[in-house]
This record gives C-alpha cells, sequence and structure tokens, in this order.
C-alpha cells in the first residue's frame, strides 16, 4: 500500500467512526482504537503536509483567523415559511391550498420534522468532498463560514461517510441544516464561563450563532456546536428521490446527521397528534425547537403550489404556544417609522421569556390599547408571539391601585411636531410630514440597508447625524454628499469618508429591484420588488404602470397596487426620482422580462446528467427566465427532458413516454434559434 492509499484509508475509516459516534451514538471500536487510528494519521500528515487534505479529519481545529466574512450567493433561494400557532390553523393551510392542486380533495401525505431553533447552514458539496457552507443571511446572499463548519464534529466532511456505501454522491450537492448547542453542553458551556467568570450565554440559540460567526475558527471550534441535516437544495448528475420522506432517508444514507424525531405522517390528523405529543415532550428533548415544519411529502407537488408572497405553500411552521409572564407596564415610548406610523411600544420591568431578558414589547396600536384597556402601571401578561415577538396580550384589573394611567394616542408627532392624522378606515396613525427628521431617517436607513441598496459604512448611527445635522433633506441628497463637509465632522477621517463615498458610488450598479426595494414603497420588498422589475423592466416603466396592469401579475394585490401607483403618482416622489436619475442610479434592467419571458412559455422541462458549461441549477434559471417550467419527475405532462452525460432513469423513463430529449444546445437553439 502506498503512503496516499493509506491516507486515504485512514481518513475514510476516521471520518465514518466519527459518524458513528457523533451522528449515530453507536462506536463499534474504543477510544483508544479510535485515538490510535488518529495519531497515526497526524504523525504522517506530520510527516508528509503537501499531502494534508481539506477533507482530513485532522483540519476540523480550526484554520487561521479571518479579517471578514465573503459574501455568498445561494444558488437558489434559501426560504422561510409562513407561520401558524394551533390546530385549527394547520387545517386552514390545507383548505388555502386546495385550489391550487390539481384536485382539491385529493389525499396528501405528510413529513412532520422539529423546527430547530438554531441557526441556518448551507452547506456545498463537489464530488462528495464539504467544499463551501454559509449562512442564511437575506435568502439570496448568505456569509461564507466554510472554516467554522468544518469544525464541528459531526458535519461529513466527505459523502458518503461509509466507504462501503453502494449509493453514490452527486457530483454537486447543497443541503440546508441547522446549526445548534445541545441543551446539556450549552449547560457545561456555561457552567465553565461561570468559573472563568465570563458572562454568561443568555440562551442556546445565541450562543450558536456567536459561535458559528467567530472570526477566529479556533474559537468555534471550542464551542459543543452540533448539526441536523433536513433538506436538499439543488443537486445534479444523480437522481433523487420525490418525496422528502425518501430524501430524508438518502441523507441519512449519505451520512448527514438528520433529526431522529422526523416523522411521516399519512393524514393531516397524524400531523395534529405529533403536534400535540410534541408540546408535551418539547421540554424533554436534548436541543431547543420552537415548532413543526409540517411539508408535503411529494415535493415536486409542493414545488408547483407556488408562493403566497414570500411563503412557498407546499409547508407550514406549525409554532408551539409561546410561554407567558406578567410584569409592570412602566411607560410607552411613540417610534416614527419610514412611511410614518406612529407605533407605540411598552416600556416593560425587564422579564426573562424563552430564554431572552425582554424590557420592549409590542402594543400593536392606539386602537388595540384603548380595546385592551391597557394603562401605564398595569401588571400585564407578556407573550413572545412564535417565540420571536414580544407583545402586550393584555392588564390584569384586579392588580391595579388606581395609580395607573390612561394611555392617550398623541396628537402630534413626538419628533416634528406636526399633527398627526388618522386615515379612515384604518388603524395607524401617520405622521405625514416628509421633513420629519425621525421619518427620514428611518428611511435612509431603510435605502442604505442590505437588501436595499446595500452601502457598506452607512449605519444607522450615520444616518441619524447627516440628517440632525442638515446634509441629508432627503434619501437622494445621500448621492450628493461633499467629501469636505463630511470631513469636516467630528469622527470623520479621510479613510472613513473615502470609504463611506465609495460604498455610495458602488451602489449606483444595484439592479433596479434593489433600488426599488429602497424607495421604501409600502409592500414593495425584497419578494414583490423583483417581480415588478421582471414584469415592466425598469423603474419608469413601472411609474407609468395602472392599477389593473398591476393587479394583472401574480402575487400583486388591490392594496400593493394602490401604493405603488399612489406613490408614483406624488410630484415630490416624482422630483426624487428625477434627483436620483442625476446622480446615476440604475433605473431599467440589462434584459426586461418581454425579450425574454415567451419563448418557452408554458412548456415543462426536466433535466438530467451533467450538462456541458453549465449547471442543472443555471439550467433551471435559464429555463425559467425564458418562461418555461421545471419539474423534478418526467411524466406523460412533460413537454422536453434536458439531458446530459450521465443521465439516470429520467432517461429512460422519457424514452418510454415518448417525451423528446434535447442536449444544451437545442435549448438554446429554442431560445436564440
Amino acid at each position: 500500500m502506498t503512503l496516499k492509499e493509506r491516507l486515504t484509508q485512514l481518513r475514510d475509516e476516521i471520518n465514518y467512526h466519527r459518524y458513528r459516534y457523533y451522528v449515530l451514538n453507536a462506536p463499534v471500536i474504543s477510544d483508544a482504537e479510535f485515538d490510535r487510528l488518529y495519531q497515526e494519521l497526524v504523525d504522517l500528515e506530520t510527516a508528509h503536509p503537501e499531502l494534508i487534505t481539506p477533507d482530513s479529519p485532522t483540519q476540523r481545529a480550526g484554520a487561521e483567523p479571518l479579517d471578514a466574512f465573503e459574501k455568498v450567493t445561494h444558488p437558489a433561494p434559501i426560504l422561510s415559511l409562513a407561520n401558524t400557532f394551533d390546530v385549527a390553523g394547520l387545517y386552514a393551510w390545507r383548505k388555502r391550498i386546495a385550489r391550487y392542486l390539481p384536485d382539491p380533495e385529493m389525499a396528501l401525505d405528510y413529513v412532520a420534522e422539529p423546527k430547530f431553533d438554531g441557526l441556518t447552514a448551507v452547506l456545498t458539496y463537489r464530488d462528495g468532498r464539504f467544499t463551501l457552507g454559509a449562512t442564511r443571511g437575506n435568502g439570496e446572499v448568505g456569509e461564507n463560514v466554510t472554516q467554522n463548519l468544518r469544525t464541528i464534529p459531526s458535519l461529513p466532511l466527505k459523502i458518503p461517510v461509509d466507504p462501503a456505501s453502494d449509493r453514490p454522491s452527486p457530483p454537486y450537492l447543497v443541503v440546508r441544516g441547522e446549526v445548534f448547542i445541545p441543551l446539556d453542553k450549552f449547560e457545561e458551556l456555561n457552567a465553565r464561563r461561570l468559573e472563568e467568570e465570563k458572562p454568561l450565554y443568555m440562551n442556546p440559540r445565541n450562543a450558536a450563532a456567536g459561535s458559528l460567526r467567530q472570526l477566529d475558527p479556533q474559537i468555534t471550534a471550542q464551542r459543543p456546536l452540533s448539526l441536523f441535516v433536513y433538506d436538499l437544495i439543488v443537486w445534479d448528475g444523480v437522481d433523487i428521490p420525490d418525496t422528502q420522506w425518501e430524501r430524508i432517508q438518502l441523507l441519512r444514507q449519505w451520512g448527514f446527521p438528520v433529526s431522529p424525531d422526523v416523522r411521516y405522517c399519512p393524514t393531516l390528523e397524524d400531523v395534529a397528534r405529533a403536534y400535540e405529543e410534541w408540546i408535551e415532550k418539547r421540554n424533554r428533548i436534548n436541543y431547543e425547537v420552537d415548532g413543526l415544519v409540517v411539508k408535503i411529502n411529494n415535493q415536486p407537488l409542493a414545488a408547483s403550489l407556488g408562493f403566497a408572497g414570500k411563503d412557498p405553500r407546499g409547508a407550514l411552521a406549525l409554532k408551539f404556544p409561546a410561554q407567558e409572564k406578567t410584569t409592570k407596564l412602566r411607560d410607552v415610548q411613540v417610534n416614527v417609522g419610514r412611511t410614518g406610523v406612529l407605533a407605540p411600544t411598552a416600556v416593560l420591568e425587564p422579564i426573562e421569556l424563552s430564554g431572552v431578558i425582554v424590557r420592549h414589547a409590542t402594543l400593536h396600536n392606539y386602537d388595540e390599547i384603548a380595546r385592551k384597556d391597557i394603562r401605564i402601571g398595569d401588571s400585564v401578561t407578556v407573550k413572545r408571539a412564535g417565540d420571536v415577538i414580544p407583545y402586550v396580550i393584555g392588564p390584569i384589573p384586579d392588580l391595579r391601585d388606581g395609580s395607573e394611567r390612561v394611555i392617550e394616542p398623541p396628537t402630534h408627532c413626538p419628533f416634528c411636531g406636526e399633527p398627526v392624522i388618522h386615515p379612515p378606515g384604518e388603524v395607524a396613525i401617520y405622521c405625514d410630514n416628509p421633513a420629519c427628521p425621525e421619518q427620514l431617517t428611518r428611511r435612509v436607513e431603510y435605502f442604505v440597508s442590505r437588501p436595499a441598496m446595500d452601502i457598506d459604512g452607512f449605519g444607522a448611527k450615520t444616518a441619524a447625524l447627516l440628517v440632525e445635522i442638515g446634509l441629508i433633506h432627503d434619501v437622494a441628497d445621500i448621492y450628493y454628499l461633499d467629501r469636505e463637509k463630511l470631513l469636516a465632522l467630528e469622527g470623520f477621517q479621510e479613510k472613513k469618508v473615502d470609504n463611506l463615498l465609495h460604498g455610495i458610488e458602488a451602489s449606483k450598479e444595484r439592479p433596479p429591484h434593489r433600488f426599488l426595494i429602497g424607495l421604501g414603497i409600502r409592500y414593495v420588498g425584497s419578494v414583490v420588488a423583483p417581480l415588478l422589475i421582471q414584469e415592466f423592466g425598469g423603474i419608469d416603466e413601472l411609474a407609468a404602470a395602472t392599477q389593473a396592469q398591476l393587479e394583472e401579475i401574480e402575487g400583486i394585490g388591490p392594496n400593493t397596487a394602490v401604493a405603488i401607483t399612489t406613490w408614483f403618482s406624488l410630484p415630490r416622489n416624482r422630483e426624487l426620482l428625477e434627483k436620483f436619475r442625476r446622480a446615476g442610479l440604475c433605473f431599467k434592467a440589462e434584459i426586461t422580462a418581454r425579450e425574454t419571458a415567451d419563448t418557452l412559455a408554458g412548456l415543462t422541462f426536466v433535466i438530467t446528467g451533467t450538462l456541458p458549461g453549465m449547471t442543472r441549477p443555471e439550467a433551471r434559471a435559464f429555463i425559467e427566465q425564458h418562461g418555461g417550467k421545471v419539474t423534478n419527475s418526467v411524466s406523460k405532462k412533460t413537454n422536453y427532458l434536458l439531458a446530459g452525460e450521465k443521465a439516470g432513469s429520467k432517461l429512460s423513463k422519457a424514452k418510454a413516454l415518448g417525451v423528446p430529449i434535447l442536449a444544451l444546445a437545442d435549448l438554446q437553439k429554442m431560445v436564440r434559434p
């Protein structure tokens, strides 16, 4: 046996035994035997460092510290889910999706998975080797935390983990999982920090998130992080089962850590029973969960249901009842949002709720305050909606002593002093002054934020300062800031100013849908904005659209259509757009939807095999960009099979059904003959 062969054998054996120990909790060799194998590997790699590979078990300890995390664009959107908080909501979801099914009454089966309370990780494997790991970020772009993820013992650096496995791994695979800290390990971690007189972590989720985002991977390696993988995002070169339950089993076969609590549910009633059981046992397991994720087992069918806003219709987060506690309402603060809404916020005596210290909670609106008769000085019940957003449920009148004060809605904006407005039929109270400094500050913060124009070096403090001293009177003034005036400000040194101005200049290249998000039109966020630009091709074309034209777009309702047409009709907003245009911002997409979208309209494709010069995710995007639809399984409804090298069973099935077979060049000729 050559040296390279022995190294490969050692790595495979050690990775397999780590999997048995950390994932299956079923070791087949003693600790001493494992230590002997590991030490032999260390000795050989020390003597021959040129032969060390990234997937070697010795590389888990952490690499050199990073200066910052680079951004990673995900190969497909990493989506969040719509929430419901009880079984009634579960049945309501099934009723809502009925009209999108081929048969509204068709029987569906499901998979119920624990909704882990950790941090999402997107893991990429090429030729079976772990090459990239990223956080979810905004769902489209995350942070590269590959080196930190390598330190997690349960994460396979190579798949399949078992050298004897007969299930080949795809040449390209992206999976989704959740990084967390087991509860017993969290207690041990805090006990050590207590001994070291370090601040304690508030809860396992925050500890896991902070650990994964350490710039020094060696610090991450010291934290007891674990991982569960639960979804296949994209793949290439192999056929993947159509059902979520089979996909879970496949992940297990490849060696990924999968929660043992995932359950197959033949009916919705079985899901409801699983939910009730989980409410009882959620505090008896060794990791934190805040609900169940309910998925339609037939994944191609689930994908065909589309989206409701940003949420896929084929799955649902069924959240557990939140914990509640009682505390004192000390005061009410009024915050002004970027759209001018005055939002009342409760100032509370601090309480610990679901592992978080809560000092503030939403009161929703003043109508709700009056309806519940909430008063300053009341003892109030506070809850975290879905274990996330604290809010005041209501007062406890029996505990009043007469010192409580009625909460009156404001008549004037607390920041600019202008009278507020209360439009008929709305519960919200608005500051309608476009020059309100607080409102302008919020709009500037939103415009420069990551989902919008993502201007490096332009944070909330900078926004507040520049509005306060009068360098910004509207959002477009960002692009007319004077370098010398910025240098005159305290704390604004040359490097800081140059970086800020460079970030502002670079943002002019952002695509028009990002610019549209930044404008802050009600209901037009990161989901709706790309739809609008895809449909109309640019900001000017959107500005000329009628309400009727907007409502013809799937996902655009009357409220959104009215908000858009109203915004573009206001003279001050038209003047703002011209100011942006003079500054050189991008108003038009490079390729409009009308130039491309109709070419493959009405055609359904399936992709199989390895395509020359294009990954399968890129091929899917190419087809969808030109109006086509991509599904995962071949059927009589399939119009074309796009086949590359090493095509599998889908090719045989397509031939049997008489589905036309295309090469990549044939597809490209269909679009550009």
